[in-house]
């Protein structure tokens, strides 16, 4: 049965786009399907970190939403890019990084049931095991639809005040949309704050479970996008994380 996992944040700059490439990398190397959808249309960055440039993307989600292609015909195999060995596949389905293409979106909009068809017919033509969306911040008729469809939702916080303020909005929303599983991740923890205090003060706040919570790292920040982290530092504190995050994704 495949999952529909939808990581999202209630504000940009937690890490969202990160934090989905690498769990898409960990659930391949275990031998997983997955697609990645770029949906965060107005900034998309995704490919950057699967190494996808522009000239190698034929067609992107923005041509699906416009009627050029099928959904599956944006779907780019992106597992040689990520520098380790893959036993599954990852498809990329991004968005397009075209100044003109972005402000035609911004412009017009698009349908956004469209999406929905896409993310099943994706499913179903290239037979994955994980779609894992990687949403727009905040809050819009396209994140309502990825969290009402996913089998799991990721919200991503950062110990911080506007974070507990506007995650609180978006806990409020999945529970209302019946999302049957949600998972806190809260990421960027300084390292002198207590981290088991922190899951207790957010899980209380939010009765919600914490999948993990990752400390903010020197070297995350070095990488600064050029390639997936768990592969780069396969020991790292945050990889070790994110590894018990992606069990308690394949547990249900």
């Amino acid at each position: 049965m495949s999952k529909i996992i939808s990581v999202h944040s209630f504000r940009g700059g937690t890490g969202k786009s990160n934090t989905t490439a690498n769990i898409a990398a960990l659930l391949a190397m275990d031998g997983a399907r997955v697609g990645v959808v770029d949906t965060d249309i107005a900034s998309p960055g995704i490919h950057v970190l699967f190494n996808l440039d522009e000239a190698d993307m034929e067609h992107s989600l923005n041509d699906y939403l416009w009627g050029k292609c099928t959904i599956e015909q944006a779907a780019q195999d992106v597992s040689g890019h990520i520098g380790a060995e893959v036993k599954g596949q990852i498809f990329l389905i991004p968005a397009s990084i075209k100044a003109g293409e972005i402000a035609r979106i911004l412009r017009e909009g698009y349908d956004v049931g469209l999406l929905n068809d896409g993310f099943r017919d994706v499913i179903e033509k290239l037979k994955l095991d994980y779609l894992l969306i990687d949403t727009h911040p905040g809050l819009n008729e396209e994140t309502l639809l990825s969290i009402a469809i996913s089998n799991t939702l990721i919200i991503i916080m950062r110990p911080d005040q506007q974070d507990y303020q506007g995650t609180a909005v978006t806990v409020d929303v999945a529970k209302k949309l019946d999302v049957p599983k949600l998972l806190i991740l809260v990421n960027k923890t300084p390292s002198n704050l207590d981290f088991e205090e922190v899951r207790n003060r957010v899980e209380q706040t939010y009765e919600a479970k914490v999948g993990a919570i990752l400390p903010h790292s020197d070297e995350m920040m070095m990488l600064a996008s050029s390639g997936l982290f768990t592969i780069q530092f396969p020991e790292h504190t945050v990889t070790k994380g994110l590894r018990n995050l992606v069990e308690q994704l394949k547990a249900g």
